[in-house]
């Protein structure tokens, strides 16, 4: 009778797998795709160069204010550093200036290659990511 007579019961366990966030973000640019997502670290150094959290810039980017391109480029440049070792600020500069020559701009650049950093970097839960693609793709139609 159960567990008190020192019979055992079988109970059927289900663990619901929580879905992963994407690995990494891409930026496309002159025929190559690169791959994106700031480490602890890198997030750390960034701050810390920045003297702000980086979620600030983000939020300030969600009520509508660009962040300077500077930052953007700044903090792709540390998303870049995962995947492309040894890549220079300068190298992204000159990368962001042939992705306007591809017809990118600074909107596009913010709503393709900025946000997806934060989204694949842990900034965001799974819920918020979501909300924000919504945002997203309803800030594509507006351009």
């Amino acid at each position: 009778m159960g567990a008190l007579s020192g019979e055992l019961e079988e109970v059927e366990v289900t663990v619901e797998e929580t879905p992963k966030r994407k690995p990494y973000a891409i930026w496309k640019v002159d025929g190559k795709e690169y791959k994106l997502k700031l480490s602890t670290s890198e997030i750390v150094n960034l701050e810390s160069k920045l003297r702000v959290n980086l979620l600030t810039v983000v939020s300030n980017a969600e009520e509508g204010a660009l962040p300077p391109l500077k930052v953007m480029l700044l903090i792709t440049h540390g998303a870049l550093k995962k995947f492309q070792h040894g890549i220079k600020e300068d190298d992204v500069i000159t990368m962001f200036d042939k992705y306007c020559e591809e017809g990118g701009t600074q909107m596009s650049f913010m709503t393709d290659v900025f946000l997806p950093i934060y989204q694949v970097s842990g900034f965001f839960s799974r819920a918020q990511a979501e909300t924000m693609d919504k945002k997203l793709v309803e800030a594509k139609e507006l351009m």
